[in-house]
């Protein structure tokens, strides 16, 4: 029997510790099929991104087309798209894909580059998060998108609903870096999940943010319900962070392969 299918749609790191890399282990690690459409190329490492290279909207919609009629999809994950015109082309096709999608709006790297033009968040805002199954925004990105900061865990039930008014179906907030315990909060505006994990003392959380966003879309492709796939990615993300290794002179991933017994 084949395993369930997942498509990454985001940019390359070449560092391994995030982006398109960071998905693939994680799809593997959790027992899926991983198939990639790349946005981006870049040049990173554990210090920080030297330069990307967007790839052009033809090649983008090639590669998923490609996939997505002759393999089929179950879940689709996106990351990285750092154009206007590359968020809508990307949105249209998971709008035609009868299949969940979770929306990692990506807009600055773990080291504070930047990979979202300012140009293109109108188009992740109108375009992108209505089509998602679930959004998965950290705090940066929330005050990106909707200019509200958070400040404490009680202002991560306003961010999210800041989020929800553009029409994502789910918003999981990721309140990682609020001082206490890690919370994060998922909500579609009725139900409210509050999702607690301890705050574990390892810099190398490079990928954390890609790698929560392919765990859901994991549990999604497995048929789970959104809170159920949000709750399963959480834990792997935590037990990734806590196994996390220095790789180079600066920031280290999180361990992917941490489940099977060792850095991937």
């Amino acid at each position: 029997m084949r395993p369930p299918l997942v498509l990454t749609v985001a940019g390359s790191d070449s560092g391994g510790g995030a982006g398109i890399q960071a998905d693939l282990k994680t799809m593997l690690a959790l027992g899926t099929h991983g198939m990639s459409v790349l946005t981006a190329v870049t040049a990173q490492n554990s210090l920080g991104v030297q330069g990307a290279w967007e790839l052009p909207v033809a090649a983008v919609r090639a590669q998923y087309r490609s996939v997505v009629d002759d393999i089929g999809v179950h879940a689709v994950k996106t990351g990285m798209l750092s154009s206007a015109e590359l968020v809508e082309a990307v949105a249209e096709l998971i709008d035609g894909t009868d299949a969940p999608a979770v929306v990692d709006p990506v807009g600055v790297s773990k080291h504070g580059d930047a990979l979202l033009a300012a140009s293109a968040l109108d188009s992740v805002r109108t375009r992108l998060l209505p089509v998602a199954t679930v959004a998965t925004p950290n705090l940066d990105e929330v005050a990106q998108l909707t200019g509200v900061r958070v400040g404490s865990e009680a202002d991560l039930r306003r961010a999210a609903s800041a989020v929800l008014e553009y029409g994502p179906r789910w918003v999981l907030v990721k309140g990682g870096h609020l001082p206490g315990d890690a919370v994060d909060l998922l909500t579609d505006g009725s139900e409210e999940h509050w999702l607690r994990g301890p705050r574990l003392d390892n810099r190398h959380t490079h990928g954390t943010g890609c790698t929560l966003a392919s765990a859901v879309a994991c549990g999604l492709a497995k048929g789970q319900p959104v809170p159920d796939a949000v709750r399963a990615a959480k834990e792997y993300v935590t037990g990734a962070i806590r196994s996390g290794f220095a790789l180079g002179a600066g920031i280290g991933p999180v361990d992917h392969g941490w489940e099977l017994g060792g850095p991937s």
